[in-house]
């Protein structure tokens, strides 16, 4: 993320600057992002370099998986439900009928 942010952070001023300059809105984006690409290349390897290896490790197969807002609402609804009531059971397989 904070890589992303720098290259982010150097590419809209280069833009602006580029527009002002009346390159035209095509021509202002290659430019700025080939200069951003650059300057961040040179000057920012140890960033890149742990941004490839989050990245690396996120599709590895060994991170934790992500989990969206209503899955992490359901899991604290079903926690909630199990302390409140141990006696009940969870049957979470899909596709099955819950017995």
């Amino acid at each position: 993320m904070k890589y992303s942010l720098i290259r982010l952070a150097i590419f809209v001023p280069l833009f602006v600057l580029f527009a002002l300059l009346q390159l035209g809105a095509l021509m202002s984006v290659i430019c700025a992002a080939v200069i951003a690409f650059a300057i961040s290349y040179l000057f920012f390897q140890k960033q890149r370099d742990a941004a490839a290896a989050a990245l690396q490790h996120r599709f590895s197969g060994k991170a934790k998986p992500l989990r969206s807002a209503g899955e992490v609402q359901d899991a604290n609804a079903e926690d909630a439900l199990l302390d409140a009531n141990p006696d009940i059971t969870i049957n979470n397989a899909k596709g099955g009928k819950n017995s």
